[in-house]
C-alpha cells in the first residue's frame, strides 16, 4: 500500500509540473501578491469602514492592483488613503472615492459604461470587472497611451481607450447605461446627457471652487440630479 501511494504522489507531481500556466488576470498574481495585505487593509480601513457595502465593489477593490497604475517611485504609497500624482498635472483618485463612485453608479454585468477622464486607467479597470463593456476617453495623449498599455497588460480586454475630448462623449457607441466622469465641469456637458440611455445613471463631480459628486438619472419624467458628497477633482479639460 505504501508503494502504491508513493507512485500516485510521483504521478501527481509530474502532472503539476506540466500543467498549463493561466493567462489574463491570473498571469500577474505573482507580481501583486506582496501587496495583497495592503489592498485588504485599504478596503477594510478606508472603504468598508466608511460605508461602502456592495460586496462586488469591495471584492474588485481587493483584487485590482492599484500600485501598477501609479508611477513606480510612488508604488509603496499606492494604497494610502489619498490621491497621487500620475504625471501631466493629473492624479489618481483616492481609493474611497473610486469605490464610492463605483457603488453609486450601480454597475452590473450587462451594463455598458462610458468613462470620461481615463487618467491612469485604474477606475476603468475597476469598472471592467463589473460591467459588460467600458469605453473610456482621455484628453492627454501620454496618459491615454499609458493607460491603454497598462490595461492591456493586465488583461482588461473589455476596455476600449480613446484619446480625445470627453466633452463630446463617444456618440458612435451611445447610448450608455452608465457614465462615469472623473474630472469636474462647472455644468454637466449636454452631449453626455444625450448619450445617457433612458433609465441610465451618471456619476459626475460638478462645480468650480466648490464641487459636489452628483448622481444624474434619466427618468421617464426627465433628468433628476442629486448631490452626494463634497469633493475636489481636477478641472474638466476641453480640447481646442
Amino acid at each position: 500500500m505504501r508503494r502504491r501511494w508513493l507512485g500516485l504522489a510521483v504521478l501527481l507531481c509530474l502532472a503539476l509540473s506540466h500543467a498549463p500556466v493561466a493567462h489574463g488576470h491570473a498571469q500577474n498574481s505573482s507580481n501583486t501578491d506582496r501587496f495583497a495585505a495592503q489592498r485588504a487593509a485599504m478596503v477594510a480601513d478606508q472603504i468598508e469602514a466608511r460605508g461602502v457595502t456592495d460586496r462586488r465593489v469591495l471584492d474588485v477593490m481587493r483584487s485590482v492592483p492599484r500600485h501598477l497604475f501609479v508611477p513606480e517611485p510612488l508604488r509603496s504609497r499606492a494604497y494610502d488613503d489619498r490621491p497621487l500624482p500620475i504625471g501631466e498635472g493629473q492624479t489618481i483618485s483616492q481609493p474611497f472615492i473610486v469605490a464610492f463612485m463605483t457603488e453609486a453608479l450601480g454597475v452590473s454585468a450587462r451594463r455598458r459604461v462610458l468613462e470620461i477622464g481615463t487618467g491612469s486607467g485604474y477606475q476603468a479597470a475597476v469598472l471592467s470587472r463589473l460591467a459588460k463593456e467600458v469605453y473610456t476617453i482621455e484628453i492627454v495623449p501620454a496618459l491615454a497611451r499609458r493607460a491603454a498599455d497598462t490595461l492591456k497588460s493586465l488583461g482588461h480586454s473589455n476596455v476600449h481607450v480613446r484619446e480625445g475630448d470627453g466633452y463630446a462623449g463617444w456618440p458612435e457607441h451611445a447610448p450608455f447605461d452608465r457614465i462615469m466622469v472623473t474630472a469636474a465641469p462647472e455644468r454637466i456637458p449636454p452631449p453626455l446627457l444625450e448619450q445617457l440611455a433612458p433609465g441610465g445613471r451618471m456619476m459626475i463631480p460638478v462645480g468650480g471652487a466648490e464641487q459636489w459628486l452628483t448622481v444624474v438619472e434619466k427618468t421617464p419624467n426627465g433628468v433628476v440630479e442629486r448631490r452626494t458628497i463634497p469633493v475636489r477633482f481636477v478641472p474638466f479639460t476641453r480640447g481646442q
